[in-house]
């Protein structure tokens, strides 16, 4: 079946369809990651987005029920240059089309990804469509006229409605996670659209994991009595989120606090920084990021299209800690008087290199050390 993709600057782009039949808006982006598809088609950071990916063959190890990271697809669209349509893995359950019709994801294949990438690195990323139903006339009419992508509080879509405590048996579809108590340290996810290894992670380490709104109250969490919190990843402008920004301010010097990736822009707009759109976005798992303290070099997984200015955060009390050696932009952050550590990017990877995950590792040991005094 023929499809088109549209961009809102007039490109069209020809292909074929896969997924379901229909019609699907959103800001299209690119990722460089080689693998891990399903885990970036379920990662709430991606809802809203047309997800392009660079490399050439999508589909070949298929999907299964383990490799989620949230309950569900996130992105409503796809862009391949080739599906594999015969994959082959040991865990292998359905083929990446059986997936997407499952989760009523729209997708095109068949399209030059290498041109598409090149026009979204040169102009920038922008606003699209793909469609099964309508001319290229019609889908750049609805692509233009329809919502932009930075008017949407997609963390309101993507975040838990009530709060539960994980535990390791979760799997997607099987509902929330019952009740179950951990001897370790308690530690509080406030879900901007985490993805689910951060909280498998922190409870392999025998965290007692609690997952609450987005929209929590920061005394509400405090009433919780945690060890720690985290400010998830998320989706999105931050600048939207001025409930979360207030809520996160409410914390700073309370509690010791990690943020990820959205939460590290939330705490950068709490201590009265700014943020910026980049033109492109941090999309892939080959993203080299120095740690200023250390002069060590690491390879990341990254996901995110806005990033914090660096002079906003002057007088703050907030250093920068770690920058992107591609473009310079920051990439973490520490305060000096406070328990406050920030990174952009994914310390519990999935997809990406695991070497980061000591992010994580520091903070359990921080708060297991903060209990015990």
């Amino acid at each position: 079946m023929r499809a088109i993709l549209a961009l809102e600057d007039g490109t069209i782009f020809e292909g074929e369809s896969v997924g379901v039949a229909g019609r699907c808006l959103g800001e299209v982006v690119f990722t460089t990651a080689m693998a891990g598809y399903q885990e970036m088609i379920t990662d709430p950071s991606c809802r809203g987005q047309i997800l392009t990916f660079t490399y050439p063959l999508i589909g070949n190890y298929g999907t299964n029920s383990t490799d989620f990271e949230s309950s569900r697809a996130q992105v409503p669209g796809i862009v391949v240059r080739e599906l594999c349509d015969t994959p082959n893995h040991w865990q292998l359950e359905e083929t990446v089309q059986q997936f997407l019709r499952r989760y009523g994801v729209v997708g095109i294949a068949s399209v030059d990804t290498r041109a598409l990438t090149r026009r979204l690195r040169i102009h920038g990323v922008m606003m699209g469509g793909i469609s099964t139903l309508d001319s290229p006339e019609q889908l750049l009419k609805l692509v233009r006229e329809g919502p932009h992508y930075a008017q949407i509080d997609f963390v309101a879509q993507v975040s838990t409605r009530s709060p539960y405590q994980w535990n390791a048996g979760w799997k997607a579809g099987q509902g929330q996670a019952q009740l179950q108590f951990e001897e370790g340290p308690r530690v509080v996810v406030v879900d901007y659209g985490a993805k689910q290894n951060i909280m498998r992670i922190l409870h392999s380490q025998g965290c007692e994991v609690f997952v609450v709104p987005a929209n929590t109250k920061a005394d509400e969490l405090l009433a919780l009595k945690p060890a720690g919190i985290v400010l998830s990843p998320g989706p999105g402008d931050p600048a939207l989120l001025t409930y979360a920004v207030e809520n996160a301010r409410g914390l700073l010097g309370r509690t010791p606090i990690l943020g990820i990736c959205l939460g590290h822009q939330i705490i950068a707009l709490a201590l009265g920084g700014k943020r910026f759109k980049l033109k492109f976005g941090h999309r892939g798992a080959n993203h080299p990021v120095k740690d200023l303290d250390t002069g060590r070099v690491h390879i990341t997984s990254q996901n995110h299209g806005y990033a914090v200015d660096p002079d906003s955060m002057s007088g703050s009390g907030a250093v920068i800690s770690r920058i992107n050696l591609n473009d310079g932009t920051v990439e973490g952050m520490r305060h000096t008087q406070l328990p406050v550590w920030t990174v952009q990017y994914h310390p519990e990877a999935s997809p990406g290199p695991w070497d980061n995950g000591y992010i994580l590792d520091e903070f359990v040991a921080h708060m297991r050390r903060e209990t015990m005094r």
